[in-house]
C-alpha cells in the first residue's frame, strides 16, 4: 500500500474543548505509556541516561500551561471511542521529541530539549532501564539508525497500534515535512514491535548506578570555583583526537587493588602463539591465538578492559542467563581485535567466560559489552564466536584448526553446503535464522570443517553459537551427516524457542516411529533437548511429525527434566491427532524400553509396545504412564 501524506485538520467551532483537569487526569493515568513513547522517540545520543530524564522532562511538560480550556483539533487519532486527552498529550510528547533530534533544522525550538531538562534531577545516580537481550539489542540499533520522523513513524505503528492514515496525521501535526517518506522508511526496518514493550525500553522500571564518587567528595571540599574549572579544562584536554579517554566508556575507579590494575594493563593481556593448538592437550579457546588489525592498538585494548572491569551507564551490556557480569579476576587472553563492519571489536577469554567489547568508529558513545559463559567448552564447543551482527547477517570468529566454514540449510536436507570465504579465521556474512513470524521455509546453520571433523552450529542470538548433535543421549554425534541432516530437518524450527537461554548444544533424537490408523501412513517421533552452560534451565521438546505436514509439530514442552539426556535418556509424550478420515485419535509413544503404556482422564487404555493409537475425543486432556523393562515407571512430558 502506499502511503500519502495527509495534512492535519484546523481546529473548528465543532472540535472538542480539553479541560486541564482532564488532560491532567490523562497524563497520570498513562504517563508510563507516554515516557515510553518519548524514550524510543528520542535521539540515541543523548545516551541511555539522559534519554531517561530528558523522557520524563518531555511528558511532565505536556500539560497544558494555565487552567483555560484548550481546543482539540479533530484529527482522527484519538481513535472511535479513545480518549482525546490522552491522543492530545501524546501528540505534544511527539512534536517536542522530534524537536530534540540534531540532525533536524528546528534550532530555536530544540533548544531548551538539549539543554539539561529542569525537572526530574537526580543528584549522584546514573539512571537507566534495564538490558534487553540481543533482539531488542538488534532493534534498538536498527532504529537508532534511522531518521527522526521514521523512528516515530515505526514507534507509533508498534507501539501505539495507530493505523497509517492516523500516523500520518501525527507526524504532520507534529511538523514533518514528508509523513509518507518518513513511514515508507520505518517499514524497511522488519516488524518486531512486539520488542518495544520489553523492560529495555522502560524508563520507569529503572537501574542505578552511582556517578563519580571520589570526583564528587572532592568538589565538595573545593572551596573556589575556579578550581573545578582548570580540573574540568585539564580533563577536556587530556582527551584525544577521537573523543576517548584513557578508559573510554568505563566507570570511575571505585578502589586500587594490585590484581584488578594487573587485570586492566594491556601489556599483561595474554597471547597465544599461533601453533599453540597443534600440541595443546585440549581444543578450547585457550589455544585460540590473538588474531585482527589492531592487537596492537593499546588505547583500544585499555578501553576494552576497563569497560568490562566497570561498564559505565551508557554502555550496553548484556550477558547470557547464568553469566557473572564481574571483571576479569587477573589479566585475560586476547582472541581478536580489529575493525569490522563500521566497529572496533575486541574478544577477550578469562578461562570463564568470553567478553565482546565494541565501540562504533567516530563515535564517543554506544559502546557495547556482551559476555557468554563459555567453561569446559572443547570441540565443537569452542569452534567459533560471534564477532558481529549488522543487517541480519553474522560474522564469526572460529578456531584455528578450522579450514573451511559454508552456510548450511537445516530445512532442507541432503542440500549442498554454500562456502563462506574464511579471512585469517573471519567469515563472510552468514544470515541469520528468520525471526518474523510466518512460515519457516529455511534455517541458516554454520558448518565447520577441520582436522577433527564437521560440526554444525546453530545461531540462537548469543555470542557462542550451540552446537548441534543427533542420536541416541547416550552417544550422541555431529549433525554433519546426511543422516542427522534428515533428522533435523523438519523440526529445525524449533530453535526459535530456544533463543537468548545461554544454550550450549542441542540433540534431536528420533526415538520411536508409529503406525497411524486408518492407514494414514508413519508418524515420527522426536525429542529435542537443549543443555545450557549453567547446567540448569535445559529444554525438552517432544514432536510428532505425520506424512501430512512439512513440519515436525510440538506436543509437550518440559524444562529442568532429566528426560531425553544421558543422566535419563527415557521419555513418553501424547497428542490427538485427527485422521484423513476425520477420526480423532490419541497417539503416544515411548523409548525402546517402554513395555507398555496406559492412559487415563478422557480414554482409558493400555498398550503392550512402545507406542499405542486410541479412538478419542477432541479437547480431552489425557493423563500417560509408561512402564519400563526393568519396571520403572515413566510420566509423560507436558
Amino acid at each position: 500500500m502506499q502511503s500519502q501524506d495527509v495534512a492535519p485538520r484546523p481546529p473548528s467551532a465543532s472540535a472538542p474543548v480539553l479541560d486541564v483537569g482532564r488532560a491532567e487526569a490523562a497524563l497520570v493515568e498513562h504517563y508510563p505509556r507516554l515516557v515510553r513513547l518519548a524514550y524510543l522517540l528520542l535521539p540515541p545520543v543523548l545516551g541511555r541516561g539522559r534519554r531517561v530524564l530528558t523522557a520524563h522532562s518531555l511528558v511532565q511538560r505536556a500539560l497544558p500551561r494555565g487552567r483555560a480550556a484548550t481546543a482539540v483539533a479533530p484529527d482522527g487519532t484519538a481513535g472511535p471511542g479513545a480518549d482525546p486527552a490522552y491522543a492530545f498529550l501524546r501528540a505534544r510528547v511527539v512534536r517536542t521529541a522530534l524537536a530534540a533530534d540534531p540532525l533536524r533544522r528546528r534550532a530555536a525550538r530544540s533548544r531548551r530539549v538539549h539543554l539539561p531538562p529542569l525537572m526530574p534531577q537526580v543528584w549522584g545516580l546514573k539512571l537507566f532501564p534495564r538490558s534487553g537481550g540481543a533482539d531488542e539489542l538488534a532493534l534498538d540499533q536498527q532504529l537508532a539508525a534511522l531518521p527522526a520522523p521514521a523512528r516515530a513513524a515505526y514507534v507509533l505503528r508498534g507501539l501505539e497500534q495507530l493505523p497509517e492514515d492516523a500516523v500520518l496525521r501525527v507526524l504532520s501535526a507534529a511538523g514533518v515535512a514528508d509523513p509518507g517518506a518518513a513511514v515508507r522508511q520505518a517499514e524497511r526496518v522488519p516488524d518486531r514491535t512486539a520488542l518495544l514493550a520489553s523492560p529495555e525500553f522502560d524508563p520507569c522500571s529503572l537501574q542505578a548506578r552511582p556517578t563519580d564518587l571520589l570526583r564528587r567528595r572532592q568538589r565538595g571540599k573545593a572551596v573556589l570555583a575556579a578550581a573545578a574549572a582548570v580540573a574540568v579544562c585539564g580533563t577536556l584536554a587530556a582527551l584525544p583526537a577521537g573523543g576517548w579517554g584513557p578508559d573510554g566508556a568505563a566507570a570511575p575507579v571505585y578502589a586500587r587493588n594490585a590484581s584488578a590494575e594487573a587485570a586492566l594493563d594491556p601489556a599483561k593481556l595474554t597471547r597465544v602463539s599461533p601453533t599453540a593448538w597443534r600440541t595443546s592437550a585440549r581444543l578450547d579457546f585457550a589455544a585460540w591465538p590473538a588474531r585482527g588489525d589492531r592487537t596492537g592498538d593499546t588505547a583500544l585494548l585499555r578501553r576494552a578492559l576497563a569497560v568490562w572491569a566497570r561498564p559505565g551507564g551508557d554502555v550496553r551490556l548484556s550477558a547470557t542467563p547464568g553469566t557473572a557480569t564481574g571483571g576479569p579476576a587477573g589479566p585475560p587472553q586476547l582472541l581478536y581485535a580489529g575493525d569490522l563492519d563500521g566497529a572496533r571489536v575486541v574478544l577477550l577469554h578469562d578461562g570463564l567466560r568470553i567478553a565482546r567489547y565494541a565501540e562504533p568508529k567516530g563515535s564517543a558513545s554506544g559502546v557495547a559489552l556482551d559476555l557468554a559463559r563459555v567453561d569446559g567448552a572443547t570441540g565443537a564447543e569452542a569452534a567459533a564466536v560471534v564477532l558481529n551482527r549488522a543487517d541480519g547477517n553474522v560474522r564469526y570468529l572460529t578456531a584455528p584448526w578450522v579450514k573451511k566454514a559454508a552456510r548450511q540449510d537445516l530445512r532442507a536436507a541432503g542440500s549442498e553446503p554454500a562456502a563462506l570465504a574464511l579471512t585469517d579465521g573471519v567469515t563472510a556474512p552468514l544470515s541469520g535464522p528468520a525471526a518474523r513470524a510466518g512460515a519457516c521455509t529455511s534455517w541458516p546453520a554454520l558448518r565447520l570443517t577441520g582436522d577433527f571433523g564437521a560440526y554444525v552450529l546453530g545461531d540462537l542470538g548469543e555470542l557462542t553459537p550451540a552446537r548441534l548433535t543427533t542420536g541416541r543421549p547416550t552417544a550422541t554425534h555431529e549433525a554433519s551427516s546426511a543422516a542427522a541432516g534428515r533428522t533435523w530437518a523438519p523440526f529445525a524450527c524449533s530453535l526459535s524457542v530456544l533463543r537468548s537461554q545461554g544454550v550450549r548444544s542441542v540433540n534431536a533424537w528420533q526415538y520411536a516411529e508409529q503406525d497411524l490408523p486408518d492407514d494414514s501412513g508413519t508418524a515420527a517421533w522426536v525429542c529435542t533437548r537443549a543443555d545450557t552452560w549453567r547446567g540448569t534451565g535445559s529444554q525438552v521438546l517432544a514432536q510428532l511429525r505425520v506424512p501430512t505436514v512439512r513440519y515436525g509439530a510440538a506436543v509437550a514442552r518440559s524444562a529442568d527434566v532429566t528426560a531425553c539426556g544421558a543422566r535419563d535418556p527415557q521419555v513418553l509424550a501424547g497428542a490427538l491427532w485427527k485422521s484423513k478420515a476425520g477420526s480423532w485419535y490419541l497417539l503416544a509413544a515411548g523409548g525402546s524400553r517402554t513395555e507398555s503404556i496406559t492412559a487415563s482422564n478422557g480414554v482409558t487404555a493400555t498398550a503392550r509396545g512402545n507406542v499405542l493409537a486410541v479412538p478419542a475425543k477432541k479437547g480431552i486432556r489425557p493423563e500417560l504412564k509408561g512402564t519400563l523393562d526393568d519396571g520403572r515407571t515413566v510420566n509423560m512430558l507436558r
